[in-house]
């Protein structure tokens, strides 16, 4: 390897090790994330040390249960790969009913796999954090010309599709997601699913939902990759056929 290429990768590293080391300082540009900081700091510290983890070498995977109204907090070290349930939050509110969001207006919360493509420290919901929907999961399986966006988890207790986690939560839950984006962690896992996907619980909502197959199919499909983190507690590595189904 010669001189240049070396000097490149090199100036490559360090530049992103720079923007990693920067997204806290970035944000702490806010107003919001100061108070956050100021305000839960401290608690979210305390909570992590009690895991035996800290601040600067944490990574996180977020699960939501839509009918449960509860969203989980996972987290581990950077250089682990089995996550440990680190705190559970109580959903504020709920739009639309079980099932998958599939078009603009129908005030539905998504259901399947994503993750946090934005952080926003200026949100009209105090802080938010933004999802990656539609997914091409969701893509493949609408038929709407329009599947609509926009899905956050944010503060406030009002949503059309979202999820509210309050003004106080959000900001231990955004300091969460910006320790471990300032750790380096590029896409921060969100699994979204009706309800907590036990063999007991699957079969029950089976039967309440016997007349929708397409629902069942869909949930069936999910409920692999549940099993799966629910076992392994690793984050899932899936792919999308062309017929929107996950495979794991």
């Amino acid at each position: 390897m010669n001189t240049i290429v070396k000097l490149i990768i090199l100036i490559l590293t360090l530049s992103a090790f720079t923007l990693q080391g920067d997204f806290l300082s970035d944000q702490k540009r806010y107003k919001r994330v100061r108070t956050a900081i100021k305000e839960k700091g401290k608690t979210v510290g305390k909570k992590l040390k009690d895991k035996g983890l800290e601040i600067d070498n944490i990574h996180i995977l977020l699960v939501a249960y839509k009918d449960n109204d509860e969203l989980e907090i996972y987290a581990r070290k950077k250089t682990d790969t089995v996550y440990r349930k680190l705190i559970s939050y109580k959903i504020c509110s709920r739009s639309g009913q079980l099932g998958p969001k599939r078009k603009q207006g129908d005030y539905q919360v998504p259901e399947g796999f994503y993750h946090i493509d934005r952080f926003n420290p200026a949100s009209k919901f105090y802080l938010s954090l933004g999802l990656n929907y539609p997914n091409q999961s969701d893509r493949r399986k609408s038929k709407a010309s329009n599947l609509g966006g926009d899905i956050f988890i944010h503060g406030s207790c009002v949503t059309i599709g979202c999820l509210p986690m309050t003004t106080l939560k959000i900001k231990e839950i955004y300091l969460y997601a910006v320790y471990a984006k300032n750790n380096g962690q590029v896409r921060i896992p969100v699994y979204i699913f009706p309800f907590k996907m036990t063999d007991q619980n699957f079969n029950r909502y089976k039967t309440k939902h016997k007349d929708n197959k397409d629902l069942i199919d869909f949930w069936s499909n999910i409920k692999t990759g549940f099993d799966k983190f629910m076992k392994e507690k690793t984050e899932i590595k899936f792919r999308v056929d062309s017929n929107g189904d996950y495979t794991f």
